[in-house]
């Protein structure tokens, strides 16, 4: 069940808001609880044993790491402070059966494939390991599993205090608007939310607002570019003309963008529906001027939580400059894995973190010489270079593709105008207008404004969101293309 389904919109949600809401505040967080595990069995079934096993390993790690457990008083640690060896022992058992899960369903396929590559090259084949069985991705493994794990981590380091409530912390790691594709709340984040749980009126209609804005970023933009993307990429690349296959990597460019931050956003006003404030994902990464910004802003949860459960303990950039490299090369390594078992995510984490080497190096300060739009051409330009590894299904298929962009090709048989229809074009210039926080500046500007412009200003902008409203359940309603980018990770 994805967001941007007729089956969410108009039977779960709205089921769900209405009981939620209309319990007394001690049976919330079950419902909520039932109800996000529902969400998550509707597309699982079975898997979803994986998901309650990481919940009780990390609840009973959390106690048995604060010196809870047989109903002994939850102290927060001191941070910094010593921790005994059975402290450390419980942090471990942690993190080894969250990495241990995530490997085994997430890489074991991609391991046996390569195994089996090696053999045939070294005429091995008769050891039939092509026969091993397939294993199936859950849905959200990746991001259920860091959130998981950053709550015994935070309560060994004495940032969080250790929830005995287990309705409380299960509900935090399943709740369903966050739990298959992010953004990857921490429970540091929402432990006073968990405890001291309101809802206020301004708040959830806010919420629906963020969801509506959502949607539409998701149906109306990242699904019209998609479609365009899925079809240049199919084309084969002797016969791809470069202008198409340019269109092709920037309809993708702002499909990925718009399919993720749009989640995000919906994912953020349903959290607001239900009292809950999560942090944002994006801030408007296409608009950076170095790599550098484009991580502080793109996909911010992943980001930060690399730089604090990985970057920092490996000793950040406070030792020597090689060192500082390293870090860098493997904190991106994996973040490139952590997106999808196949090489061309390992190149595609290792991409970024090669440039922001060499802006670590010296190349940053040359770039704040040059004109501001030279540098944002710069950005969008190796971006776009790195999303073709994102996106391509092989890493021979990424090298032909980038050959079709820089070695001119043209072709009698394709044309531009079979690609850049009305529609297209539209979704373009809408990517293209919403990349930009031109729209937040105007909304701010506005309410400046003398009481009656204002008044004005705001029935717009609420006619505004029923007709993008509309327009998505249209689109839905025709049964169009709606893949969801993010839910393979």
């Amino acid at each position: 069940m994805i967001f941007s389904s007729i089956v969410f919109i108009f039977f779960f949600l709205p089921i769900v808001l209405v009981v939620f809401h209309s319990l007394r505040k001690s049976l919330r967080f079950p419902f909520l609880l039932l109800s996000s595990l529902f969400f998550y069995f509707f597309g699982e079934n079975y898997l979803i044993w994986i998901m309650l096993t990481t919940i009780v390993v990390d609840y009973f790690s959390g106690l048995l790491i604060a010196g809870g457990l047989n109903q002994k008083p939850i102290v927060q640690l001191i941070p910094n402070g010593h921790r005994s060896n059975l402290q450390k022992f419980w942090l471990t058992v942690s993190i080894i059966s969250n990495l241990s899960l995530l490997g085994f369903f997430k890489y074991f396929n991609f391991f046996t494939d390569n195994i089996i590559q090696v053999l045939d090259l070294l005429h091995l084949s008769h050891l039939k390991l092509d026969g091993l069985i397939k294993i199936s991705l859950p849905l959200g493994i990746s991001f259920y599993t860091f959130q998981s794990m950053s709550y015994t981590i935070d309560v060994y380091r004495g940032h969080v205090a250790a929830n005995r409530n287990f309705i409380k912390f299960a509900t935090f790691v399943t709740m369903f608007p966050q739990l298959v594709a992010g953004p990857i709340v921490r429970y540091s984040e929402i432990d006073k939310q968990l405890n001291n749980h309101t809802i206020k009126f301004d708040q959830f209609v806010e919420g629906i607002q963020r969801f509506i804005i959502g949607l539409a970023k998701k149906v109306l933009i990242a699904n019209t570019l998609g479609k365009i993307a899925d079809q240049i990429f199919l084309i084969n690349s002797n016969e791809l003309p470069t202008i198409i296959a340019w269109i092709g990597i920037l309809a993708y460019s702002l499909q990925i963008y718009f399919d993720f931050s749009g989640y995000s956003c919906m994912a953020i006003g349903l959290g607001k529906m239900f009292g809950f404030e999560f942090s944002e994902n994006f801030n408007y990464p296409y608009i950076s001027t170095s790599i550098k910004e484009f991580w502080r802003r793109w996909h911010i949860s992943l980001s930060t939580w690399f730089r604090d459960y990985l970057y920092i303990p490996l000793g950040g950039s406070k030792g020597s400059g090689i060192k500082t490299y390293l870090n860098l090369f493997i904190v991106f390594s994996l973040c490139g894995l952590w997106h999808g078992a196949s090489w061309n995510f390992l190149i595609w984490g290792l991409f970024h973190g090669f440039f922001l080497s060499m802006e670590r190096i010296g190349v940053e300060k040359w770039l704040h010489n040059l004109p501001k739009l030279f540098r944002h051409f710069y950005v969008l330009f190796f971006v776009s270079i790195s999303w073709v590894f994102f996106r391509a299904e092989t890493l021979s298929g990424s090298i032909e593709y980038l050959k079709s962009m820089f070695f001119y090709r043209t072709s009698d048989v394709l044309h531009i105008s079979e690609f850049l229809q009305p529609n297209v074009l539209i979704a373009f210039a809408l990517g293209i207008l919403f990349s930009t926080p031109l729209i937040p500046k105007f909304l701010t500007i506005s309410k400046l404004l003398r009481p009656g412009l204002l008044y004005l200003s705001e029935i717009t902008y609420f006619s505004a969101l029923f007709t993008l409203l509309l327009l998505s359940i249209m689109y839905l309603t025709s049964g169009s293309f709606n893949p969801f980018i993010y839910f393979r990770f």
